[in-house]
């Protein structure tokens, strides 16, 4: 199995005497002992308008990552298509592609969160033909041989040619956010990988992964195993009581983010909206407990066809990467050949 990183940093550090942006330089530093310790990715949230210093600018945070390491693979999860010029967009990812030597991973999404399409001041009823569009524009953008126009509904560009050119050919693996079955055809049908979330129990994420498999297959492509991403919420704890806190944190945490993500307006929503976020939904699918009680949790996800975890490490970061490095992932090195392990 292949093990990396998922979720976000904070420009500020709680430590005394922090200066600004602390924060992101010890998301660095974690990130270049993350590959010591034998990860093999990070992948990077994007967020707006929450006061709480999350990453906005993900590729550029994700460049000082890039610099400092040599062999982690820099993905983003997601950026979010409708809030962006696909052609800036499509020049900062191929920079960033040529700066780190062929190692991004661009993923991508249709965004969830009210606030930041409010903020934005686009509709959120926009976000499937914007994301479509601002797609197709981007893909164009890394594959024509020369100058191109484009004449959309959002978009208007005439006769530009966009540059540097990525590293990755056509282009860089790109990784798209799904659940429904309606959505992860349409990943299949792209050719793109999969991301699934933190919050489906195992034997739907096996339901989605057979499906995505069966979709492959039938357009004539191999199934790789690692182009599907399963994103978990970790944490290796000391006791019992270090486990309780440490579930009471993450639903506090949910339920800011639900806050800002819901429609006032109307009921229902994302994904996340749809699940329950309590203590005991999120023991029932998250990687918490003992190093034996993380082991069983990931043996049932493999069990179910995953063999890509990113975690996310929270507020217990460091010591728990290191935990699970050292305790948890040696037992599911299961001789994957670098091949079958290579970005597509």
């Amino acid at each position: 199995m292949r093990f990396g990183l998922f979720g976000g940093a904070q420009a500020n550090s709680s430590a005394p005497g922090a200066l600004p942006g602390q924060g992101f330089k010890d998301f660095v530093d974690l990130n270049v002992e993350a590959e010591a310790l034998g990860y093999c990715s990070s992948f990077q949230v994007e967020h707006h308008f929450t006061g709480w210093n999350q990453i906005s600018a993900t590729m550029n945070l994700l460049t000082w990552v890039a610099a400092k390491t040599t062999t982690l693979r820099v993905g983003t999860a997601v950026m979010v298509l409708p809030w962006h010029n696909p052609v800036l967009l499509a020049e900062q990812a191929a920079t960033l592609d040529l700066l780190s030597g062929g190692r991004l991973d661009f993923g991508i999404g249709k965004g969830y969160r009210y606030n930041e399409f409010k903020g934005f001041g686009v509709p959120m009823e926009e976000a499937e033909a914007r994301f479509e569009e601002t797609l197709a524009v981007i893909i164009r953008a890394w594959t024509a041989a020369g100058r191109f126009s484009h004449q959309g509904r959002y978009w208007q560009f005439e006769d530009i040619v966009v540059e540097p050119p990525v590293a990755q050919k056509p282009h860089p693996p790109i990784w798209m956010a799904a659940g429904s079955p309606a959505s992860i055809r349409r990943v299949a049908e792209r050719g793109c990988n999969l991301m699934l979330d933190q919050f489906a129990a195992p034997h739907v994420l096996g339901e989605r992964i057979a499906l995505f498999k069966a979709e492959v297959e039938a357009r004539g492509r191999v199934f790789r195993p690692t182009d599907v991403v399963v994103a978990r919420d970790v944490h290796i704890a000391k006791d019992k009581a270090d486990k309780l806190a440490a579930l009471e944190r993450n639903v506090k945490s949910r339920q800011r983010i639900l806050a800002v993500a819901r429609d006032p307006s109307r009921p229902g929503g994302s994904h996340q909206l749809a699940y329950q976020h309590t203590p005991e939904a999120t023991e029932a699918v998250a990687l918490y407990g003992s190093p034996d009680e993380v082991m069983e949790r990931i043996e049932a996800l493999r069990a179910v066809g995953v063999h890509y975890v990113l975690a996310s490490f929270g507020a217990s970061s460091r010591e728990s990467l290191r935990r699970f490095a050292r305790e948890v992932a040696p037992a599911f090195a299961d001789g994957e050949t670098e091949a079958a392990a290579s970005p597509r």
